[in-house]
Order: structure tokens, then C-alpha cells, then sequence
């Protein structure tokens, strides 16, 4: 009759069997999905152009003539641009409603109007009446920033002079690029960005769990962009 330690050493071994082989498939099964992931992730970030609806030459061009039309009213500006977007875009893929809420990032504090958001484009007001300064964040989207009102002011590592952005201009950070900015007093702008949206927004929600507590704002902020995110791709848009 066996004994009892070899009843425990054999049951150890069974043990540390099942967990060898339960092991060796978890990473199996990690190492597939990750590598469909990378596939998926690849084909599509290769075909991201059929996705947009929205060009940054014409965003670029549409800020222009708004900005002619009205000058320095900035409410006037806005809603010119809206206007324009109804008619060339539709209207089912903007939120029309002026749904202001707060925006901490990267250390810079100021107020958005989300126009569109889905997986691939975001299109918002971002702005503020009394300045503003901090970090670009590094996106996975190109981001186009139109000034409609005011100054903006970058800055990159090595440079001694700051890259100055008067209304009427746009701001391009590229793709994985990072700069610091500066909003002088008042200033507003059509911001623009294609690419991957989704993770862009763990930078737009850093600042809440770690500075901010402004829980109500990050609520407004979950609502808002998840409706336009969902309603859009419930129109097959991405």
C-alpha cells in the first residue's frame, strides 16, 4: 500500500501538471489574439483614409472664411461653421447641440463643444476666455488645431524661439509628436483630429483622477462622447 507521502507527492505532481499545461494555453491563446489584433490593427490603420468624413483642408479653409465673416465674434464664428458643416456633411453625423462642458488635460484647463466624435475623427471647439497652458499629449491621430480667436503658442526641445499661431492659421501635430502649448488670454479653436481616437482618451481622463476630482465634468464628458461614438458607429461609421 502506498503511503501517504506518495499519495501527496503524486497529487503535487498532478497539480503542478495541470498548471504547467493550463500555462503553456493561456499564453497560446494570448499570443493568438495578439497576433489577430496586430493583423486587424494593421489592415485597417493601412485603409484609415475611407473612414473619414471630414477634410483638414476644408476644415482649414471653412475657419478662414468664418473668421472674415465675423471677425472677432467668436459665438458667430462658431455657428457659421456649424452651419457650413450641416450642409457639406450631414447633419447625422454632428451633435448640434452646443453642449459645453470643462476639459482638464495634460495640465491645461478650458472648455470643449463636442461637433463630432467616433472611432476615427473627433471634431470639437476647445477653448478659453482667460488662458491657458500645458502638455500636447502624444496621440495616436493627427491633431489640427484652426484658431478662430486669439494666440497660440508651441514649443518643442532645442528650439529657442516659440512656434506663434494667430487666428486664422492652423497647428498640425503629427502623429506621436509632443509639444508644449500656450493659449494667451482668450483663445478658441476648431480642433481636428484623425486617427485612433479611443486612446486618446485616457490623456483626456488622467487629469480628473489625478488632479482634478471633477467627477461631475468627466461624467458629461463619458455621456456625451459615447453617444456620438456609439450613434455613429450604429451608421456604420468608424
Amino acid at each position: 500500500m502506498p503511503s501517504k507521502s506518495a499519495k501527496s507527492s503524486s497529487t503535487s505532481a498532478q497539480r503542478s501538471g495541470c498548471c504547467s499545461c493550463l500555462s503553456a494555453r493561456t499564453l497560446s491563446f494570448l499570443a493568438l489574439f495578439l497576433a489577430l489584433f496586430a493583423g486587424v490593427y494593421s489592415f485597417l490603420d493601412a485603409r484609415l483614409e475611407q473612414f473619414y468624413v471630414f477634410e483638414p483642408e476644408h476644415l482649414h479653409d471653412l475657419s478662414q472664411r468664418a473668421i472674415s465673416a465675423h471677425g472677432e465674434d467668436t459665438r458667430s464664428v462658431v455657428n457659421f461653421i456649424v452651419a457650413e458643416l450641416e450642409q457639406k456633411v450631414g447633419s447625422k453625423y454632428l451633435n448640434t447641440e452646443e453642449e459645453w462642458v470643462f476639459n482638464n488635460a495634460g495640465g491645461a484647463m478650458g472648455a470643449m463643444y463636442i461637433i463630432h466624435a467616433s472611432i476615427t475623427e473627433y471634431l470639437i471647439i476647445f477653448g478659453t476666455a482667460i488662458g491657458t497652458e500645458g502638455h500636447t499629449g502624444r496621440h495616436t491621430a493627427d491633431d489640427y488645431f484652426n484658431i478662430l480667436h486669439g494666440t497660440q503658442l508651441a514649443y518643442v526641445p532645442g528650439e529657442f524661439e516659440a512656434e506663434v499661431y494667430p487666428a486664422g492659421s492652423v497647428h498640425h501635430l503629427v502623429r506621436g509628436e509632443v509639444k508644449q502649448y500656450k493659449m494667451d488670454s482668450s483663445c478658441f479653436a476648431l480642433e481636428y483630429a484623425r486617427g485612433w481616437i479611443p486612446p486618446m482618451l485616457f490623456f483626456g481622463y488622467a487629469d480628473t483622477f489625478s488632479s482634478t476630482l471633477d467627477f461631475p465634468t468627466l461624467w458629461a464628458t463619458t455621456r456625451i462622447t459615447g453617444r456620438e461614438m456609439i450613434g455613429n458607429l450604429l451608421q456604420f461609421k468608424l
